[in-house]
């Protein structure tokens, strides 16, 4: 397809913020520049285009695509939950044409195949691109390290036992070492389950009022700071997931001061909620790490501020209403972003947090960066863009969601911003056809 984008503010962190136009051609940005500059070569090529589309961003933001660096698309084993279809298709409705998924499947992402597979139901579906990431433990059981050279020639970006912690030293340590010399990073997920103890909220006086067992923060902070110091001495590429406490962030910052290779995210329900919507939402304020406390959440602010914490992922977690219902130290961990990300995101800006560009970086610029993918709207490259209005303003409906599950703590929130279209390689993945879609 020939498409002309018209009119919008390109943003494209580091290099533009400008009025600019962008064309298209057979998946692939040919022309971006000024409007009169671009348009000439638009009017120059109907004739060979008598079909071109036109897409009036006018008012609009034009950016490069959305990407998560972390998703549970639950496929192959747990398809009740979410697809790789569905997962994807609820991407491409919030913005992203890039998703990476994590190896907590059934059968989990320890083997090229499984890794073939979820390719394969990726292209599949032809929505947002899946990228997976391998698991750094056969089975996710923390002992026995995969294959990784395998596994990264099957199609992983990365390796992670998300979910669950590498406790042992030595497997983390050994892992860290396969990983640099492969040029990829593992994902942490540092929790320390001896100082979990059974909690399943964050410790503090929300969880002493409700009279449930909490989680300190230690039990995140002391594994990031094992991970820091293994990163140091292996000299691999350590990301730390979901931060979400203010010791994680003092030794992420003092480990970046000193020059090691420590990457960091964190998810919108950390910058936007306290361990007080438990009280509101039940189980669906529940995940791990917890939400944490008011200074922790002004803590992670700050980080993302003075770029302490490099990006933003969802750690979409979709479950089905049974589970929820739960009793709440019985229902599983986990809150649904792909869909409500951006609306969420852009409250940073209109709090004066990070500028508009900032925030396009950390999803965008910063995520690729770190898994090492293309990313930009740059002549010759593939058409993965977004198109959004920052300004729209609509009310949350968990019941139209894309994705098979509905488990968010912002159903019925007023949002401020809006995917309107997500393009993959020069087509359409998602139209909004009307407010609620």
């Amino acid at each position: 397809m020939f498409i002309y984008i018209k009119g919008g503010r390109v943003i494209d962190p580091p290099h533009c913020d400008r009025q600019a136009d962008i064309l298209i051609e057979a998946g692939r940005i040919v022309a971006i520049g000024p409007a009169d500059q671009v348009r000439h070569r638009f009017e120059s090529s109907k004739i060979q285009h008598p079909d071109a589309q036109i897409i009036d961003a006018d008012g609009h933001v034009v950016c490069p695509g959305l990407v998560d660096m972390h998703v549970h698309l639950r496929e192959p084993g747990f398809e009740h939950k979410e697809t790789i279809a569905s997962g994807s298709e609820a991407a491409a409705c919030g913005g992203f044409t890039a998703v990476c998924c994590m190896a907590n499947t059934d059968p989990v992402n320890d083997s090229p195949q499984t890794t073939a597979l979820i390719l394969d139901r990726a292209r599949a579906a032809g929505m947002a691109r899946v990228y997976p990431v391998a698991a750094v433990t056969k089975n996710l059981a923390g002992k026995d390290p995969v294959d990784f050279e395998g596994l990264k020639r099957a199609g992983a970006i990365a390796f992670s036992d998300d979910g669950n912690p590498v406790t042992d030293t030595e497997t983390m340590r050994t892992a860290m070492r396969r990983t640099a010399e492969l040029g990829v990073p593992v994902i942490s997920h540092c929790e320390a389950p001896a100082l979990v103890g059974g909690g399943v909220m964050n410790a503090g006086p929300t969880a002493e009022a409700l009279g449930i067992k909490g989680i300190p923060n230690t039990s995140e902070s002391v594994m990031v700071t094992r991970d820091i110091t293994l990163s140091e001495q292996t000299g691999a590429a350590v990301h730390i997931a979901h931060v979400s406490t203010r010791e994680s962030v003092a030794a992420i910052r003092q480990a970046k001061d000193r020059g090691f290779p420590v990457t960091a995210e964190t998810a919108p329900h950390y910058f936007c909620l306290t361990d007080e919507a438990v009280k509101r939402c039940g189980a669906n304020a529940k995940m791990n790490p917890p939400l944490r406390s008011r200074q922790d959440l002004l803590a992670i602010r700050q980080a993302l501020a003075d770029h302490t914490i490099d990006a933003i992922a969802t750690d979409h977690a979709p479950h089905s209403p049974d589970e929820k219902a739960l009793p709440f130290d019985q229902a599983p961990n986990g809150i649904i972003g792909l869909e409500t990300a951006l609306g969420l995101s852009l409250q940073l800006v209109e709090d004066g947090i990070l500028t508009l560009e900032q925030l396009i970086a950390k999803w965008t610029l910063a995520p690729s960066r770190i898994l090492g993918l293309p990313c930009g709207l740059k002549t010759g490259m593939p058409a993965d863009l977004l198109v959004f209005d920052p300004d729209f303003t609509y009310q949350v409906d968990a019941a139209r969601f894309r994705s098979k599950s509905r488990n968010t703590p912002f159903d019925g929130w007023q949002l401020r911003g809006k995917a309107l279209l997500t393009m993959v390689a020069g087509r359409i993945v998602y139209e909004m056809k009307d407010t609620g879609s």
